[in-house]
């Protein structure tokens, strides 16, 4: 089946069963999913948490951010900004999740430094560098318990690697089972990462997958089905959830596709 391309508007509802919109390219994307936080953040009370995810897929909304005509719009002071996961490099490294969100926006307007809370990764060790940030977010949400009618996020924006990871909950790895903790410690390749757990990730209000690029079109199918030998097929947020793709990447959806796992919009 051909991509249906939406309107600039995904629907809202509290739901584990994600909507799915598709764009026509990365570009209509990136702004397509910037113009959407906006929505979801005007109006709602301060504070309002947004967790950013790393790699190459969010830059066009990042730069949109930074954009004038966004950037005069949106209510900077009452944002805080987390991070669904980091690696373990300086925060000024080329493969910091930090540094690009920084790069992209957050170094460009008025963010206040301590509505900024950065995964540590410096002068520390994986495991206290996710302590430390466990307490960070048991701190920024007031209580040690969870309670899915006070989400600790407001929006979590996340991506899909070509494995079915998301954040860094990697296939395979112990931190899938974790239920207790708020973030663990994982390995890739090439460094340790400090990365939010399921009930962390799960505890938000507005959960948006973002998949771009034929690279991940032999993965899309199999989020949108929700195949629990995925970690992002596992995923179960506790308010409104929603894939949006562009073309390259819904190019191997199907109708059942969809029906299956969330809706065309």
């Amino acid at each position: 089946m051909a991509p249906v391309f939406a309107a600039a508007k995904a629907r809202s509802r509290v739901s584990t069963e994600p909507a799915f919109v598709v764009l026509p390219d990365a570009e209509v994307l990136g702004r397509h999913v910037a113009d959407w936080v906006l929505q979801q953040v005007l109006g709602t009370p301060a504070p309002v948490a947004i967790a950013l995810s790393g790699g190459s897929t969010p830059m066009v909304t990042y730069r949109r951010f930074a954009e004038t005509d966004f950037a005069s719009r949106f209510p900077w002071p009452r944002v805080h900004w987390f991070w669904g996961d980091e690696r373990f490099v300086p925060h000024d490294h080329p493969r910091s999740n930090f540094r690009l969100a920084w790069d992209s926006f957050l170094s460009r307007l008025p963010v206040a430094r301590e509505n900024i809370h950065a995964v540590p990764t410096e002068q520390t060790t994986p495991e206290a560098g996710a302590a430390a940030y466990e307490a960070e977010l048991r701190r920024f949400y007031g209580a040690d318990t969870l309670s899915p009618g006070r989400p600790l996020l407001h929006i979590n924006l996340l991506g899909v690697g070509p494995d079915g990871h998301f954040a860094s909950l990697f296939p395979g790895s112990p931190a899938l089972e974790e239920r207790t903790r708020w973030t663990a410690v994982t390995m890739d390749i090439s460094e340790p990462r400090i990365t939010l757990t399921y009930p962390a990730l799960e505890s938000t209000r507005h959960a948006v997958f973002i998949v771009s690029g034929s690279e991940k079109a032999a993965i899309l199918p199999k989020l949108l089905t929700r195949d629990p030998a995925l970690p992002a097929g596992r995923f179960r947020p506790h308010g409104d959830y929603c894939i949006f793709a562009d073309g390259a990447a819904a190019a191997n959806v199907t109708t059942t596709n969809a029906s299956s796992g969330g809706t065309i919009a």
